[in-house]
């Protein structure tokens, strides 16, 4: 079913007052994501620079793609265990996300998980995301399926102020499912859009759908512009300056542990390497950056939390970094 540009922006406005996500940012980000998309899992780097650049100005929300109920699709198109783990090989030297070396038992599906972010949505929306991150990282880095209640429970119990037990208890609640078949209908409501227009979508199950990460950027006056797919941190940058010229753009931090405080369930290597970009024109120096955090961790300042052949790092506990100072 064709879904106009008006039909999207009400559908858009609909999922955050489900979501309960109201605020009074400049620019409310529609993120379409699901946590079994590699490239979306990739574009952290991009997105916790967007983060840090333009903070409250920007009112994050998520809307789950859902790309697969259960494992039968991805079967019948010949995808193994084996294959999966093969096709993921390259996304960690080229982008830098962890990616753990592991052949899965079985293929999975993503529905599951996909309730369980909206069901945390559901439940205090600031945590929607740190669960997706903590679903990619179980799904990426760590080798758990995202169809194993055991395995979402134990991945999402390591987010902090979040009942992982409570959590997956409603992933089946009416309420959750009923978010999710309004994410799913949303996402796929791309015909005619321009993600649409620039190949960055897929029918891979019928309708022309979004694929993940596209963001959509829609002003308070009601404008809207797409950043369809995978893309780099520039468009994104480029989406923002056209939307809204007024935006304050915060400079990049002056060390990784300024880069740490603003995110408190953490960032991976490839992500504060991405906020220290002093200027767009220079690339992201993962190697400074994995030095300055092993330095931080040496002097008591930071924790790393193992992920893949990575961490993800946070500013130590208060009493921690008081302790070492006193």
């Amino acid at each position: 079913m064709r879904v106009g540009q008006a039909g999207r922006r009400s559908s858009q406005r609909a999922l955050g007052i489900v979501a309960g996500m109201a605020g009074e940012a400049a620019v409310t980000a529609y993120h379409y994501t699901d946590p079994g998309c590699p490239w979306a899992y990739s574009a952290r780097p991009a997105h916790s620079r967007l983060a840090w650049r333009f903070g409250s100005q920007i009112d994050w929300r998520l809307v789950m793609i859902g790309l697969s109920e259960d494992s039968s699709r991805y079967e019948a198109r010949g995808y193994t265990p084996a294959r999966v783990a093969t096709a993921v090989t390259n996304f960690e030297p080229r982008f830098g996300m962890p990616f753990g070396v592991k052949v899965k038992p079985r293929v999975a599906g993503t529905a599951r998980a996909c309730r369980a972010i909206i069901a945390a949505r559901l439940i205090d929306p600031a945590l929607a995301d740190p669960a997706l991150r903590a679903l990619q990282l179980l799904q990426f880095a760590d080798g758990g399926l995202l169809d194993s209640d055991d395995d979402l429970r134990a991945a999402l119990a390591r987010v902090e102020g979040l009942d992982a037990e409570l959590v997956v208890s409603r992933i089946d609640d009416p309420e959750a499912v009923a978010a999710y078949e309004r994410d799913r209908g949303l996402a796929r409501s791309a015909e005619g859009s321009p993600t649409h227009v620039q190949d960055r979508h897929s029918t891979s199950d019928g309708p022309v759908r979004y694929t993940a990460p596209s963001v959509v950027f829609e002003h308070a006056d009601g404008r809207t512009l797409e950043v369809g797919g995978f893309q780099p941190f520039e468009a994104y940058d480029t989406a923002l300056a056209n939307l809204d010229p007024r935006l304050e753009r915060r400079p990049a931090p002056e060390d990784a542990l300024a880069a740490l405080s603003m995110f408190p369930h953490g960032l991976t290597t490839a992500e504060v390497a991405s906020v220290l970009r002093p200027t767009d024109l220079v690339e992201p120096d993962r190697t400074a950056a994995q030095r300055a955090l092993l330095a931080l961790a040496g002097e008591g300042r930071a924790v790393a939390e193992p992920a893949g052949g990575d961490a993800l790092w946070r500013p130590a506990p208060a009493s921690d970094a008081g302790d070492l100072a006193a």
